[in-house]
């Protein structure tokens, strides 16, 4: 349905007057003063008594409007030049994921901290290039128990996220491998 929005959005108007004047004769019983009065008020010059409230939309006529509201956008171009314009969404693809929009932000944004798995999968990667930059066989010792430590922290809460699991790391094992790649 390719119409003029100007015609889709007159048309709207004149078929919200002729329910509104269907729902007035439906209504039986009223005199002729009342149907004088509400011409009178469509015409702007009466103002409606506090006590009738004006008829609801339907949903027909919402539709209708967000359809001419959505054609008048399209014709001023404000759908043109979209980031993801003729590409496939991202994140959807062969398999569900319920939460594909909370991992793409996460990602995108690189927020860590809040995902105790994903946090901890990304240290564990990482581990060798932070313990690199140590100079402290101490710090570095530090460093693998404070991993470790947070592994099995993670593993213990029952928040009913996605499970942990990153391997802990041995400590004699970080530390010789760490005075290897020093020499």
């Amino acid at each position: 349905m390719a119409q003029d929005p100007a015609r889709r959005a007159a048309q709207y108007r004149v078929d919200r007057e002729i329910d509104r004047e269907r729902a007035q004769r439906s209504a039986g019983g009223r005199h002729r003063a009342d149907r004088a009065e509400h011409a009178d008020q469509r015409a702007g010059r009466a103002d409606p008594p506090a006590d009738e409230a004006p008829p609801r939309p339907r949903m027909d006529d919402r539709a209708r409007w967000v359809d001419t509201v959505v054609d008048q956008a399209i014709r001023r171009g404000e759908f043109d030049d979209l980031p993801l314009q003729g590409k496939p969404l991202p994140g959807i693809g062969g398999t569900h994921d319920p939460d594909w929009w909370l991992r793409n932000l996460v990602e995108r944004e690189q927020i860590s901290g809040v995902l105790p798995a994903a946090q901890l999968r990304a240290e564990h990667s990482a581990m060798d290039e932070t313990l690199d930059r140590e100079h402290d066989e101490h710090r570095v010792r530090e460093i693998v128990a404070d991993f470790n430590a947070r592994v099995i922290d993670a593993r213990r809460q029952l928040t009913g996220g996605p499970p942990v699991v990153t391997p802990t790391r041995d400590v004699e094992r970080e530390v010789s491998r760490w005075r290897q790649r020093r020499r």
